[in-house]
Formats: structure tokens, sequence, C-alpha cells
């Protein structure tokens, strides 16, 4: 059985901004490189889970994400880093209905578990809102953070509040 990093996108990966879509917009967040590295050397396979209700809302394409992806995967691998999947949710309720992939449900963590045998029980989530917490909790992970830049959270199901994204991996 394989140890993950789950790492929600926006808010996490690069700088929150509304429906990013294009490369020029993206943003990587200070510290992310550093957090894979660590996960990487420790041999964590590492996810990428992202709920993208811009696609459902027609904001951008399936492809605009894809293309982006692809850009930030190539990012990451200048770093040296793999990112083993990139898991999206392109729905939202309101418009393509209820889904099991979308955030606070584990759709996306379960699929990982079976496409790549990951031990849920063992692996770790770093999110940005308290759904990315409870998709965790719903998949059985016992280890999850929530990045709170602003220092505006003070209660949460989250392992730990962190407003550094090295305070996961250094134990401040």
């Amino acid at each position: 059985m394989n140890r993950a990093l789950f790492l929600d996108r926006d808010g996490v990966v690069n700088i929150e901004k509304d429906y990013v879509y294009k490369i020029e917009d993206f943003e990587f967040m200070e510290g992310i490189f550093e957090l894979c590295k660590h996960y990487k050397n420790l041999g964590y396979l590492i996810f990428i889970i992202t709920n993208q209700s811009g696609i459902s809302r027609g904001f951008y394409s399936e492809d605009d994400f894809s293309r982006l992806s692809f850009w930030m995967l190539e990012e990451f691998a200048v770093h040296g880093i793999s990112i083993t999947k990139v898991y999206h949710c392109p729905h939202h309720p309101d418009i393509s209905g209820e889904c099991s992939c979308r955030k606070p449900h584990a759709g996306m963590l379960f699929e990982a578990q079976r496409e790549f045998k990951v031990d849920l029980k063992n692996s770790v989530l770093v999110g940005d809102k308290e759904r990315d917490i409870e998709a965790g909790i719903n998949a059985g992970l016992c280890e999850m953070y929530l990045f709170d830049e602003s220092h505006t959270v003070t209660n949460s199901k989250a392992t730990k509040i962190v407003t550094n994204l090295n305070e996961i991996y250094m134990g401040n």
C-alpha cells in the first residue's frame, strides 16, 4: 500500500483567485515545492484533488483545465517533483446535480485509492477549506492540515491549522 499526500489546488498549490484557468493567472503558493519535496523524499505519492465548478458554470472548459494542469505538472517537474495524478470534480450541485466526487465527498480520494493502492489511513491531506478536511475525514484519513494564511480559522476538524506550508513538515 502507498502513502499519499493529497493537496487541494486553489489556495494550497496556487494562490486563490476566482476560477483560475489561465497560465498567466496561476501563481504557485510559497512553500509548495518544499512541502512536496519533503513528502516525495519520504516516499509518498502526490495527488492534487480539486473542485472545479467553473467548468459546469461555463467559465472555462475541460480543455482549458487540462491545458493549465499540464503546464502546472511541467512546473512541478522542473522542481524535481512528480505529481502522480490530478483529480478534479467539474460539477456543481445546483447546475449538474449531486455527485460523489465534489468535496466534501471523498470520491477523488477513493479513486486514487483504487487506482494507485493508496493507504488512506496513513496518508496526509492539505486543504484551505473545511470541505477539504471533511473529504479527508470521509475517506478515513487521520492526518489533515487546514492551511489558513489569514489566521481567521479558530475551530476546525483538521489535525492542525497552519498559517505557513512549512509548518506541516517542520513540525512548528
